[in-house]
């Protein structure tokens, strides 16, 4: 056996792989960024191994992948006044109120967040919300992924156009904070999201993958003829970008009967994932077979208040489904564990049964289901021989996690992001112990505020980071004089 780079060793291995083997007293070898090998008791361990990580303790398992979130969300979190007061919000500050900087921020503070929740790749819109995405400029998105290279982790961003009609209208500050406004055409935002393709698009090496991403439509919206010519266009522009790229394709937002209009709009294959997807029709169900889509499922997301993504289901139709956290949003973060428990709940109580949604298979949606949806089942995932060694270990040594039984259901019901001690990506130790010796987390947060801070005052939005009198009672409930 090759001499390998690391060894962990003494761990109880979730493989996730084909046979889904739960492995007691495993051994990991890591050389260069895949995984070497992996053997249980009895198999005799590499020896030479530069770096070994003792495990006693602990459960490795694939890196989590999150399908399903929004840049600049995190610093916009904290705007407490409700929805639609935080929506509007959104929209101010990505249009108008954010410079580079705060995209850079926004990402380190991200990528800190997700790394010490062991999530390992994840898919992230460069804005959203209300359908802002900032791509008038690649300035913006060059900072997010600058700082997806230097985490160690891996993201998709996904760039695009925003909702017809155009043009679109932006804030852009220079370095001395002179501001000027800039009127954006679907044409310009499409030629940005090129460049950020061409500049970017390099998941499995520089870890910054770059999809695209367009409005999803529903029937009313293109009743109209000239309304829906306008959006046959921009699908079909988006479709022909996509092809001469060979790049990914999302959408935020399907909801009743939308996914059959994305299919008769020709914007669905092979290549795409659909956001929160509740309430779906039979004709949906019939596009998602057809086009070979994926749903990302988003259980702890207020679409989900709103409507029901009907997972079970979809996986009994043969649909892949995958986990998102649809964070950084007004009330969830990247705790992928909980979103995990979230959804078993969530599904258990519409249907009454504790039967459905077993714990194994929410790990699936939050690696090997989620990797396939991404095309990457053959790269990541799994912890299997020759894949790309993004591998996480869980301290089970706590209360919370005992007795030292049935790890598959410890870690999807009771682990939680604070859990995690170690995290490897392409064969490299990105924390150990709960350290990130690669990244400053004291510079990385009082960066965080200052951004934040500077975005809300410049858009005239301070007021909505105190938290409102209403919140310390319920919301149907008058107040009482």
């Amino acid at each position: 056996m090759t001499q390998p780079d690391i060894l962990v060793r003494n761990v109880t291995a979730i493989t996730v792989d084909p046979e889904r083997r739960v492995i007691d007293r495993a051994w990991i070898a890591v050389t260069g960024d895949r995984i070497s090998a992996i053997g249980g008791d009895g198999d005799a361990e590499p020896v030479g191994a530069r770096d070994i990580i003792d495990g006693t303790g602990m459960v490795a398992m694939p890196g989590l992948i999150d399908s399903h979130s929004h840049a600049g969300h995190g610093l916009v979190r904290n705007a407490g006044a409700g929805l639609d007061s935080w929506f509007d919000a959104c929209e101010e500050i990505y249009a108008r109120g954010s410079t580079p900087d705060f995209w850079r921020a926004e990402a380190r503070m991200t990528q800190l967040e997700r790394l010490r929740g062991g999530i390992t790749t994840g898919m992230t819109l460069l804005g959203g919300g209300a359908d802002i995405y900032r791509t008038d400029d690649p300035i913006y998105g060059d900072a997010h992924c600058g700082a997806t290279a230097e985490s160690g982790l891996r993201t998709f961003m996904a760039v695009g156009p925003g909702r017809t009609p155009f043009p679109k209208n932006y804030r852009q500050f220079s370095e001395t904070g002179q501001a000027r406004d800039v009127s954006v055409g679907f044409e310009r935002q499409l030629e940005v999201s090129e460049i950020l393709i061409d500049r970017w698009n390099d998941l499995l090496g520089r870890g910054t993958g770059v999809c695209l991403v367009m409005p999803v439509y529903y029937a009313a919206q293109v009743a109209d003829a000239d309304a829906r010519r306008q959006v046959v266009e921009m699908g079909e522009a988006v479709m022909d970008l996509r092809r001469r790229k060979g790049v990914l394709f999302t959408q935020d937002g399907h909801r009743d009967g939308s996914i059959a209009l994305a299919r008769d709009l020709g914007v669905l294959g092979e290549f795409a994932l659909l956001g929160h997807s509740v309430d779906l029709t039979e004709e949906d169900f019939a596009a998602l077979k057809e086009t070979g889509a994926s749903i990302i499922h988003n259980p702890s997301a207020i679409m989900s208040v709103y409507g029901r993504c009907p997972v079970p289901e979809l996986l009994e139709a043969g649909i892949t489904v995958c986990l998102g956290s649809d964070a950084a949003a007004p009330d969830r973060g990247y705790d992928m564990f909980r979103h995990m428990a979230q959804c078993m709940h969530y599904h258990r109580r519409h249907f009454r049964d504790p039967a459905y949604l077993p714990p194994g298979k929410t790990i699936e949606m939050a690696t090997i289901d989620a990797a396939r949806a991404l095309g990457l089942e053959k790269e990541l995932g799994s912890l299997e021989p020759g894949k790309k060694a993004d591998i996480v270990l869980v301290d089970m040594r706590k209360p919370h996690l005992y007795p030292p039984v049935m790890p598959v259901t410890r870690i999807a019901h009771f682990a939680n992001a604070a859990d995690v001690d170690t995290v490897i990506v392409n064969g490299k130790v990105l924390m150990r112990s709960r350290r990130t010796d690669h990244l400053d987390a004291e510079d990385i947060l009082a960066d965080a505020a200052e951004q934040a801070a500077l975005a809300f005052e410049r858009v005239g939005l301070t007021h909505l980071l105190e938290e409102p009198e209403e919140f310390w009672r319920n919301a149907r409930q008058p107040l009482q004089l």
